[in-house]
């Protein structure tokens, strides 16, 4: 196999997107879009990733920080995409074989076609090889021009003759080219166009003059080829990519009851005879079991949920674990690494934050728990708040196996509450409890006999004072 490079141009202003972020950093089902360019070329196993960057270059270069052994160059000033692989000459001086060049706003494209480009490319030995298209409106994409069948020249909407205008094939942007020779016939094209831009597509007409052989791949997916250039179109391709995951659960064994209010992310994980409900959204990196039951309105994000569990309406389960049967909601918002063992409760109006509840734990009304570890067994009672920062620091409650926590307790962090206690509704803790113990803050009731009438009679004689 010749050595394989990459290149992607994303240098682009978007202006159509008006926006300041980069095109390609807008979202796809869940992801930038250039992360589903990525993840799509290195199905290739390339020896190289290029991506050239202009527009809010630094910003586009911070988020692709987390990709090692990136290369990214910048394009500046910008001068059409001729220029654009111009600039990645220096990275790829010593680099040899073939170098496919992809679009960062086109994020639908398959590794299968990818693949077929490539392999018609070197059985054809050819100097370049482009992807095309045959679409109903061909407004506002280049026009391939064909002589004896063979692509000739490609020939840009603004620049087209009528006659050319009405041509259906159209040029993707995308190509494969031969690295040997591929920079000199770069800088032999000249702006003769509408935009006084170097113009890629110029290539071909260019090796066809060499006697270059040039080879096209057409698509047999439109979708494939779909650009982005505005929110509308970002809407439209994000749909195509959430209609397609949710083919494939429902294919799988998964129950999805309103795919069009259903959005999962392509990551995510879903076991058979799962029932999600409309409205819900699972984000990430997501892996949900068997049997489980997604409730509306209920947004999951980053988190595992093991088989048989229930999440009921309205809930926020953000970077967490739930175990085998338990059950959240509805109302409840696990905030962050969030752990809740098999048979756990966590009911209505509920907040976790860095919180294990132990196997068959419960809390089940409006109360706050972070950086708590509690064991099995655990009643938490209605109210109960872990008052886990002093203003400065966080610190930990640990309230151990079998333990009953009244209603309306504040524990004062750090604390312990022993195996087994009790503590009484309206109590507050700021010493460790021992096993077995009662702990109880509240002071003796006082009933004063005849308050309200008295209270009555003041209010009285002050009116009409």
């Amino acid at each position: 196999m010749t050595d394989l490079h990459v290149v992607i141009l994303s240098a682009g202003r978007g202006t159509r997107m008006k926006s300041a972020l980069p095109k390609v950093l807008h979202r796809v089902a869940g992801a930038p879009m250039i992360e589903h360019v990525l993840a799509t070329a290195r199905t290739l196993l390339p020896q190289s990733i290029t991506v050239v960057v202009g527009h809010e270059g630094e910003m586009l270069r911070e988020a692709l920080s987390t990709h090692p052994g990136l290369t990214v160059v910048v394009q500046e000033p910008q001068l059409g995409t001729a220029h654009a692989l111009l600039t990645t000459e220096d990275s790829l001086r010593d680099a040899t074989g073939v170098v496919v060049l992809l679009s960062g706003d086109v994020p639908l494209l398959s590794s299968d076609t990818l693949k077929a480009l490539v392999n018609r490319h070197e059985t054809a030995r050819a100097a370049v090889t482009v992807v095309t298209d045959i679409v109903n409106d061909a407004a506002g994409y280049g026009r391939i021009v064909r002589s004896g069948g063979q692509i000739a020249r490609i020939v840009e909407d603004r620049d087209a003759s009528p006659a050319e205008r009405a041509i259906r094939e159209i040029n993707a942007g995308i190509y494969a080219f031969r690295l040997d020779g591929l920079f000199e016939s770069l800088r032999s094209i000249v702006a003769a166009n509408a935009q006084h831009e170097y113009y890629l597509p110029d290539i071909i007409a260019l090796c066809r003059t060499r006697g270059l052989t040039v080879e096209t791949v057409t698509v047999s997916n439109a979708d494939e080829t779909r650009g982005i250039n505005s929110r509308i179109e970002l809407a439209a391709v994000s749909r195509i990519v959430r209609q397609k995951k949710n083919s494939e659960l429902m294919a799988a064994g998964v129950t999805i009851e309103d795919p069009a209010t259903t959005y999962v992310d392509p990551g995510v994980e879903v076991g058979p005879d799962t029932v999600i409900h409309p409205g819900v959204s699972l984000e990430g990196k997501t892996t949900i079991g068997t049997r489980c039951e997604i409730h509306s309105g209920v947004r999951i994000v980053n988190s595992r949920l093991g088989d048989r569990v229930t999440v009921l309406n309205h809930c926020l389960i953000n970077n967490s674990t739930l175990a085998d049967d338990s059950r959240v909601g509805p109302f409840a918002h696990l905030r962050t690494e969030v752990t809740l063992g098999e048979r756990a409760k966590v009911g209505n109006f509920v907040e976790l934050k860095k919180t294990a509840l132990g196997a068959g734990s419960k809390s089940m009304h409006l109360s706050y728990l972070g950086d708590a570890t509690i064991g099995a067994s655990v009643n938490v009672g209605a109210g109960t708040i872990t008052c886990n920062y002093d203003g400065t620091n966080k610190s930990q409650t640990t309230i151990e196996d079998g333990a009953f926590i009244g209603s309306d307790t504040q524990l004062i962090a750090p604390v312990t509450v022993g195996k087994g206690a009790y503590v009484a509704s309206g109590t507050t803790i700021r010493e460790d409890v021992p096993a077995g113990a009662l702990a109880v803050s509240a002071g003796k009731q006082r009933n004063l006999e005849g308050w309200v009438d008295k209270r009555s009679a003041k209010k009285k004689n002050q009116t009409k004072g």
